[in-house]
């Protein structure tokens, strides 16, 4: 690693890392006080927000009912899909870092992950650099996930595969002192194919690399329902955050292999209307322990108007809610 940083970007960093030590006793409690503790938040992306008609993301949250929100971040620690009329958010110095979580608190948000969208295909040293300075940013906020992406891009499938398990061997042992785990996405071509996952997961052997589980990329990747379901089961002890999406196809469909993405935009649904039994999926996950967020990410709330997107979004929320509430 140490190759990969230079002395300027090293001071840099260490002088970032020493004013987030000096915050971090008062951040972890100003990223947590006042917050839900409810152990399956439900929230949603933040990308979704700006579809709602209020003036900043946290009046958005707070009308629609979420407990917290994945939050999306780019190259250079800014948030780009958390908007205020005032405030640009990042995480790039500790200000920005002390900022974010004072306005999380005082909205009441838990922030449920950190979202990157990673080109380890392109630049691989970039994104293990990022990942290293989000996992720190994380533990300082108490997020305990980073939502990563494995895309194969124009590699061959054996080349990509070697340079995923190198990268994320790199990107773990940098952040073991965190503690801050990695949720690989089941997304697109690669990693919604079980034989690549079960591969990878083989090839690194971490209990803090595990998944972003997307139920409704498992179906929308063409895998019809019922092996959606014994996916999840099979993946259950590996999943840190979700994605919580739901699409509705003609019965006739719903067990055949259908080609990836197919007719996607005419049959996505919110996710209490689609094929996808998220009470069943709420009981695999529960039987597995697991203990983290229900996450919406609703990607056709763009093209509704704000108000019924707001509406669909609120009605998705306390849909999640039910679900959480009916565990025995």
């Amino acid at each position: 690693m140490s190759s990969l940083i230079t002395r300027r970007t090293f001071v840099a960093g260490t002088g970032w890392l020493c004013g987030c030590a000096a915050l971090t006793p008062r951040l972890g409690r100003t990223a947590m006080a006042g917050q839900s503790q409810e152990s399956w938040p439900a929230a949603c992306v933040d990308r979704i927000l700006k579809h709602l008609g209020h003036q900043d993301c946290w009046t958005a949250l707070q009308t629609v009912g979420a407990d917290g929100v994945e939050v999306e971040v780019a190259a250079d620690l800014s948030l780009p899909s958390l908007f205020h009329p005032t405030v640009k958010y990042s995480l790039a110095t500790p200000a920005d870092v002390e900022r974010f979580a004072d306005d999380a608190k005082t909205a009441g948000q838990q922030i449920t992950a950190f979202c990157v969208h990673n080109r380890f295909a392109e630049q691989p040293e970039v994104e293990i650099k990022l990942c290293g300075e989000l996992a720190r940013a994380a533990q300082t906020l108490q997020v305990p996930v980073i939502r990563i992406d494995l895309l194969q891009g124009k590699l061959e499938r054996p080349d990509f595969f070697k340079l995923c398990v190198q990268s994320l061997e790199k990107i773990l042992a940098a952040t073991e002192q965190t503690g801050v785990k990695f949720g690989i996405e089941n997304h697109y071509t690669t990693t919604n194919d079980p034989a690549f996952l079960d591969a990878l997961f083989d090839a690194v052997e971490s209990k803090r690399l595990g998944l972003t589980l997307d139920f409704g990329n498992f179906y929308w990747f063409g895998h019809p329902l019922s092996k959606v379901y014994e996916l999840c089961e099979a993946y259950a002890p590996r999943v840190f955050h979700t994605h919580c999406k739901n699409i509705r196809y003609p019965a006739e469909q719903r067990e055949k292999q259908r080609p990836m993405g197919w007719e996607y935009k005419q049959y996505a649904r919110p996710i209490d209307q689609g094929d996808l039994d998220y009470s069943r999926i709420a009981a695999i996950l529960r039987k597995a322990g697991y203990d983290h967020d229900l996450c919406i990410e609703n990607e056709f709330l763009g093209s509704a108007a704000p108000a019924k997107a707001a509406d669909t979004l609120t009605r998705e929320i306390q849909f999640l809610k039910r679900i959480r509430e009916s565990r025995p």
